[in-house]
């Protein structure tokens, strides 16, 4: 049977973009606020710099993989090529659970988010639920051509708002506009800039963590770039400035014009007339200030969901042709999509939104399982990045002839991003340690196990092994697959 590929039809414009947009969701534009009451302004910014430092660094091990071995559904296949095949396969199935509860969670807060106007609110949020799954299964369906094109505008409308928001930041903290001049005083306000010091900043370093989640989706695109050597080390390029102007940004902006003590801040209740950008697009006297955010979140969840589907499409996909899933999502409709692959997706996606409508409770199980479940795909993509760079040494190959991109700071960056992996896998639990939280320790265990668990299944019945370093494949033969 001759192997169909799949479309080359992302630009370099739609990657950026979707590098850019990526990981700005409901995390910066929700829960920022949240940091900055908890740690203090310069403990926010603290945090999301450390963060910032190790995602960067995650960026360039995972740009280095993608310009070397471009391939659709990508974390499942380099695990699988410089790791271990059982490695290959947890990885792929649990980065499409991750994804599929993402998109999920993504849409069940879409239909929230719409609730706010009062002209949707008659309408039930299970309605409005599959209304935006349809929405998203249309834009993935029909090529990467839509799919690419919806992210570009999607991510275009967040970028701007925080660019608006970043500009009218600074004017209000010099009293260009809004009255009198703010300064840095809110720096200063009672315990500021460090609120319960040491303790306030770990507490904060988990939520930074997850707030970039999705940024690492840009490597799944490598697949379906039409030249994945330019536009892959230009989106990683991208991704460092963003996280510095953007969130780093924000952060100083809200932490500048809104004091920590405000108890506005942690809103707690997740109300859209509470995210800090609401509430200094309100100070500067914009009408219609938290109906012209409700409909940026809007978009930024849509976002968000729309990269989920495409992820895990992808994912299942490669998966298949690694002969990891059945033989059916491997296949190619006339479009060039996989869209079994798409359809069993959605499959899983429709059950979650039910089930999260009949149990709230396991709604937030669900939440919690899924940063455990990132950390441990980071983990392992960063392995997979340090055990091409030793099969490159042990085999006396040239780096420069092999690798058109490098990961700078080699091998600093990957010890970086796994310490940093350990500290928040542990950070997140050391409140429930120290309260003796048993079920809650329990539930952020389990992942852990099921990874564990996986990838030893797997391991005993096919009777894989950890490819030794001189057998890794350097030869880029089988690599637009």
């Amino acid at each position: 049977m001759e192997q169909k590929q799949m479309d080359r039809d992302l630009k370099t414009r739609h990657i950026s973009m979707i590098a850019i947009g990526g990981s700005i969701g409901t995390g910066l534009f929700m829960a920022s606020g949240a940091i900055v009451s908890q740690a203090g302004p310069g403990g926010a910014l603290i945090a999301y710099m450390l963060i910032g430092i190790m995602i960067y660094f995650l960026m360039t091990s995972l740009g280095e993989l993608a310009t070397f071995y471009p391939v659709s559904g990508s974390f499942s296949a380099y695990a699988q090529r410089f790791i271990d095949p059982a490695a290959g396969f947890t990885v792929g199935w649990m980065y499409w659970i991750i994804w599929s509860l993402v998109a999920s969670i993504d849409i069940i807060t879409a239909a929230k988010v719409l609730s706010y106007w009062d002209t949707f609110s008659g309408v039930s949020s299970l309605v409005w639920c599959f209304v935006f799954l349809a929405l998203l299964f249309l834009l993935n369906a029909f090529s990467v051509k839509s799919f690419g094109e919806a992210e570009y505008w999607f991510s275009f409308v967040k970028v701007l708002t925080i660019i608006l928001f970043l500009i009218m930041g600074v004017l209000m903290i010099f009293g260009i506009i809004g009255g009198e001049p703010v300064g840095l005083k809110n720096f200063t306000v009672g315990d500021a800039p460090f609120v319960n010091g040491t303790l306030g900043l770990l507490g904060v370093l988990v939520v930074a963590g997850f707030s970039f989640g999705g940024t690492e989706v840009v490597a799944v695109t490598a697949g379906e770039s039409d030249n994945p050597q330019e536009s892959m080390p230009k989106a990683i390029k991208q991704v460092f400035w963003r996280i510095l102007i953007f969130y780093i940004g924000s952060i100083f902006v809200i932490g500048a014009l809104l004091p920590y003590t405000d108890p506005r801040l942690l809103n707690e209740a997740s109300d859209v007339a509470m995210s800090p950008f609401t509430l200094i697009f309100e100070k500067i006297g914009i009408l219609f200030a938290a109906s012209i955010m409700n409909a940026v979140i809007l978009t930024a969840v849509l976002s968000a969901g729309n990269s989920g589907l495409y992820a895990t499409s992808r994912l299942l996909y490669s998966l298949s042709q690694d002969k990891q899933a059945p033989a059916f999502l491997g296949r190619l409709n006339k479009r060039n999509m996989p869209f079994n692959a798409l359809l069993l997706t959605t499959a899983l996606i429709i059950m979650t939104i039910i089930y999260a409508h009949i149990d709230m409770g396991g709604y937030s199980k669900l939440l919690n399982m899924l940063g455990t479940l990132v950390l441990i795909v980071w983990a392992i993509s960063v392995l997979s990045h340090f055990r091409l760079r030793a099969a490159i040494k042990a085999q006396h190959k040239d780096i420069n002839g092999l690798l058109s991109y490098q990961a700078p700071l080699h091998p600093l960056g990957d010890i970086v991003v796994i310490g940093t992996v350990l500290f928040l896998l542990i950070g997140q639990s050391s409140a429930d340690i120290m309260a003796r939280n048993w079920p809650k320790l329990v539930e952020s265990v389990i992942p852990i196990l099921i990874a564990v668990g996986s990838y030893l299944i797997y391991k005993a019945v096919r009777k894989t092994k950890v490819i030794p370093l001189h057998e890794i494949d350097l030869s880029k033969h089988h690599m637009n697959q």
